[in-house]
């Protein structure tokens, strides 16, 4: 590491695999649930682990994200973090929101809206903690030396995520105009400005590991911003189709939702271009395997399973279904997941001075966890194909329906074992590194 202020990414890194450990947890819970063995109903109702699993990957990306620019923009800036005492104070109060949270909803303490579970107060929390962290970076980039287009993609992604916030907080008496602005945050976050951190965080990477001169690797961001623009923001139409809104919105949100896969098909195409163009010297192979994974899985996960079922005479029938969690859980791990294992891989050996590349486990924790996603993802299809054939084609009631699917919840066990045994692999290899030491100081 460049600057001594770049030890707080490792705290956040820990945070994030704490909480992705736990949603792995009540994600177990669910899938026995789903196989008929829901024998902590009592304890912990379904509702309560689903909005757990789900807010926790929200909390545990976002904690990755912060982690990383709190490692990428002082060293793009070159210049320390204006204050490093606010930024642990910051990321306290980030965990103890998601603790809050959490215990909150085992005792219905919650709004009750879809994916936006989070009581006002605590929402109020977060807006204070995210402009904290959001001043912190931005002073840091004003005071800096540089201003790079990599460090200005990421900032302007984490800017946008922080507005886009702000009107899943708005409260509206009327049931479609609180969707319609509910999908602002749900859908503009994961298929838009997230994107745009994914693609800063990913340049960033390229340009280390690759060693492509900087000007080629930032020229394809602006490709990019522009797809995801384009693509995102008006592909938020084919969720509106459901609650009420013009039929317009139905034709637009069909066109736009066909060219998302184009973002996706960038960055992969990009990340391949970059590595093939590179040097092919840099000894973290494992980082390397994790960035060039992130591309490839993210265009499969997000861009072509979400074109695949969102065209509206195709969604129609699949939405909110386990089609809905085939892609899901695939576009969320290769799109975002993968790019903060990608990032603390690379950033460990840099944050402790323990050069700890290729590893056995760290090989296996990557093919591991990333083949367990693929079988959990196929199983999840299978058993959403057949629940949309049955209960919406056939007119099966839900009840029997979820009970004739059940083997396919054995299958899909057994893939998340092999995903989970990955992912304790990795956290394993991430204790191994141990803390920051400032003995990596580079002088």
């Amino acid at each position: 590491m460049k600057y001594k202020s770049q030890q707080i990414a490792y705290w956040f890194f820990g945070l994030s695999m704490l909480l992705l450990t736990l949603q792995i947890v009540y994600g177990f819970i669910m899938g026995f649930a789903h196989m008929g063995f829901d024998t902590l109903h009592e304890v912990i109702p379904f509702n309560t682990a689903r909005a757990v699993h789900t807010n926790l990957l929200v909390v545990w990306l976002l904690s990755g994200f912060m982690g990383a620019a709190y490692y990428i923009i002082p060293e793009e800036a070159e210049y320390e973090l204006v204050n490093v005492k606010l930024a642990y104070i910051q990321l306290i109060s980030l965990a103890l929101v998601g603790v809050v949270a959490i215990i909150g909803y085992h005792f219905n303490y919650w709004e009750g809206r879809k994916f936006l579970e989070i009581p006002r107060p605590l929402d109020w929390l977060v807006v204070i903690n995210v402009l904290t962290f959001l001043g912190l970076i931005l002073m840091t980039l004003y005071k800096g030396k540089k201003r790079t287009t990599t460090s200005l993609v990421l900032t302007m992604g984490l800017v946008f995520a922080a507005l886009l916030y702000l009107p899943g907080m708005i409260w509206f008496d009327n049931q479609t105009t609180d969707s319609f602005f509910r999908w602002w945050v749900v859908h503009l976050w994961v298929e838009g400005v997230w994107e745009l951190i994914m693609g800063g965080i990913l340049a960033y990477l390229l340009i280390k590991i690759t060693g492509v001169d900087r000007e080629v690797i930032e020229k394809w961001l602006y490709i990019i911003v522009g797809l995801t623009f384009i693509s995102g923001i008006l592909g938020t139409g084919h969720h509106y189709y459901y609650i009420g809104t013009p039929r317009y919105w139905l034709i637009i949100g069909g066109i736009f939702s066909a060219m998302e896969p184009l973002a996706f098909l960038g960055m992969a195409l990009f990340a391949i271009a970059m590595y093939r163009k590179g040097e092919k010297k840099h000894p973290n192979k494992i980082a390397l395997n994790w960035t060039l994974g992130t591309a490839i899985v993210s265009f499969v996960g997000a861009g072509l399973l979400g074109l695949a079922h969102t065209l509206p005479g195709v969604n129609l029938y699949t939405h909110g279904t386990l089609v809905t969690a085939m892609h899901g859980h695939l576009a969320f791990w290769g799109a975002y997941g993968m790019i903060v294992f990608a990032f603390i891989s690379y950033a460990m050996p840099n944050l402790t001075g323990r050069k700890l590349f290729d590893t056995t486990n760290g090989q296996f924790a990557f093919w591991l966890s990333n083949i367990g996603m693929l079988g959990m993802t196929v199983a999840f299809g299978v058993a959403g194909v057949a629940q949309v054939y049955m209960e919406r084609i056939m007119g099966m009631e839900f009840g029997i329906v979820q009970k004739e699917i059940q083997v396919h919840f054995f299958v899909l066990v057994c893939c998340a074992t092999m995903f989970a045994t990955g992912v304790i692999l990795y956290i394993y290899e991430f204790i191994k590194y141990g803390k920051p030491n400032i003995e990596a100081l580079e002088a």
